[in-house]
C-alpha cells in the first residue's frame, strides 16, 4: 500500500492513485493533443494517438533504482516488494475510468473537438511507463494480455533489472508490443553512480536482459533507449557526470550490439520535476549536441547496419534503426 504522505504528494502532481499500487496520469502530450496542438514524439515516429495514450503504472512508487535523472519522486521510493497487489483486469478498469474523470474538463473546450474528447476516453495505447518498475508487478503478462484483449497497443518501458520477468513474458506468450530497455550508463562504474540501485548485481541484470532482448527478435518491437546528460557549468555534486563523453560511445555500441534492438533512442535530459534537486539546467544537452553524439553513435554501429531514421528537435530525442519503413506500428504487432 501506499502511505499516505506519499499519497498526497503524488495527487498534488494530479495522480490518480488506483487500488494498491497503481496510478495514473495525463501527460502533456497529451494534453497538447487534445487542444489540437502537436502529439508526442511517439507519434510521429510511430504512429500512435497521443490523445489516446494512457500512462499509468502498475507500481507506482517501487523500484530499485534511484536514478539521478528521473524527474519523479524517487526519494520516496517504497523498494521492491509490493505486497499484496490487484488483479490485472481491476487495475485496467478502474485505470481506464480514473483516466475519464481526469480528461473530463476537456470536455468544455472550445479548443478540444467533440470527436477528440470522445476518441480519447477509449486508450488505444498503454504506456507502463509513469513511475515506478512495472516488471515488478507480479503479475505482468496478465496485464498485458489484458491490454491486447482490447485491442490496444502496449509500450513497457524498464530499467532492465529483471531479466527472467522479461523472458517470462515470452514463455506466457505475453510479450508488449514495444518493449523499451532505458540504458542510462555505458559501463558498469558510471552505471552504479547514475542509478543509486538497491541491486547489488544490477549491471550483470541488465547485460543479462539485453541478451534475453536479442533472443526476442520478430516477437515484439525492441527498444534500446539512452537518456544524454552533459558535464555542467554550476556549482553542484554532480555538475562532472556525464554519459555523453566521447569515450561513451564505443561503449554504447557494445551493448546495443549485445542487445540488437529494432530502435535505439538518443534523448536528451531535462531538469524537471525532482531532478532538479540533482542535476541542473546546464546539464541539459541541446538538441543539436544530441544529434552529434547519434550521429557518432550511428557511425560506429555502420557495420551492423544502424542509422540515423528520425529526429524531433522539439522532445531533443533521435531514433536510430535499420529500416525507417519499420518504424509504424502495424495492426497484426499489438
Amino acid at each position: 500500500m501506499i502511505p499516505e504522505k506519499v499519497k498526497k504528494i503524488l495527487q498534488k502532481q494530479h495522480y490518480a492513485l488506483v487500488g494498491k499500487n497503481s496510478a495514473v496520469q495525463i501527460c502533456r502530450w497529451t494534453k497538447k493533443s487534445m487542444r489540437g496542438k502537436r502529439g508526442c514524439w511517439k507519434e510521429k515516429f510511430y504512429g500512435i494517438k497521443s490523445h489516446q495514450c494512457c500512462q499509468f503504472s502498475p507500481a507506482v512508487m517501487w523500484c530499485e533504482n534511484k536514478c539521478l535523472h528521473c524527474w519523479r519522486p524517487i526519494e520516496m521510493n517504497l523498494g521492491t516488494d509490493l505486497g499484496e497487489v490487484d488483479e490485472p483486469e481491476e487495475i485496467l478498469e478502474k485505470i481506464v475510468e480514473a483516466r475519464k474523470k481526469l480528461l473530463i474538463g476537456f470536455k468544455g473546450n472550445t479548443n478540444v473537438s467533440k470527436k477528440k474528447f470522445e476518441e480519447s476516453l477509449t486508450p488505444s495505447i498503454f504506456t507502463l511507463s509513469l513511475s515506478g518498475e512495472p516488471t515488478l508487478y507480479p503479475k505482468l503478462s496478465g496485464l498485458i494480455r489484458g491490454i491486447r484483449k482490447r485491442r490496444a497497443i502496449s509500450f513497457l518501458v524498464t530499467n532492465g533489472l529483471n531479466p527472467e520477468v522479461i523472458a517470462k513474458l515470452d514463455e506466457d506468450k505475453s510479450l508488449p508490443t514495444q518493449l523499451t530497455i532505458s540504458v542510462n550508463a555505458p559501463n558498469e562504474q558510471l552505471w552504479k553512480i547514475w542509478h543509486c540501485s538497491t541491486k547489488k548485481e544490477g549491471w550483470k541484470k541488465l547485460n543479462e536482459t539485453l541478451e534475453v532482448v536479442r533472443k526476442l527478435k520478430g516477437k515484439t518491437r525492441r527498444v534500446f533507449r539512452l537518456t544524454l546528460v552533459k558535464k555542467g557549468d554550476e556549482e553542484e555534486k554532480f555538475k562532472d557526470l556525464s554519459n555523453m563523453k566521447e569515450e561513451h560511445v564505443a561503449q554504447y555500441a557494445k551493448l546495443i550490439q549485445k542487445a540488437e534492438p529494432d530502435f535505439v533512442h538518443v534523448k536528451g535530459f531535462k531538469s524537471l520535476g525532482y531532478s532538479r534537486e540533482r542535476l541542473g539546467y546546464s546539464k541539459q544537452p541541446f538538441h543539436e549536441e544530441v544529434k552529434e553524439f547519434a550521429e557518432k553513435l550511428a557511425e560506429e554501429l555502420k557495420k551492423d547496419g544502424y542509422k540515423i531514421l528520425d529526429e524531433e528537435k522539439y522532445s531533443c530525442v533521435v531514433v536510430l534503426g535499420k529500416n525507417k519503413s519499420e518504424m509504424k506500428i502495424r495492426e497484426e504487432q499489438i
